[in-house]
């Protein structure tokens, strides 16, 4: 048997907020997926991205919670070049998105970022510095 990824999940408090969000990065989410409780998103390479309400997972896992404290997992958007970094970073937080850690130079060659989406999960930016 081989195990393969095939949809990355995250749960959310406001499903039509959380994917407003997503689409401001530039994400294919149609308006009509707002009100679903479960919605994905096709990725280039095949990989999905799933979005649940807490409703939804709180249906086959009554006892979930939401996490509290630092996340140990974060989405991260390569983007096209280093200047895109800094602008897709101001333009998300001058339209009222969470912002995280401002645009930098990383010692492992990316300009990086991070963003965070309406339930505060860490949303990384990157693009090769070279």
């Amino acid at each position: 048997m081989t195990v393969h990824i095939d949809v990355f999940g995250v749960v959310v408090a406001d499903m039509g907020r959380s994917l407003a969000f997503y689409r401001a990065l530039g994400l294919p989410v149609p308006a009509s997926a707002d009100t679903s409780p479960h919605v994905e998103v096709a990725l280039p390479g095949g990989l999905r991205l799933a979005f649940d309400t807490i409703d939804t997972i709180r249906s086959f896992d009554p006892t979930w919670q939401a996490p509290v404290g630092s996340a140990r997992t974060s989405l991260a958007f390569r983007c096209d070049s280093p200047p895109e970094v800094d602008e897709v970073y101001t333009r998300m937080t001058t339209d009222g998105w969470g912002a995280g850690v401002k645009p930098f130079d990383a010692f492992w060659g990316q300009r990086y970022a991070t963003l965070h989406d309406p339930d505060d999960n860490a949303v990384d930016l990157f693009a090769a510095l070279s």
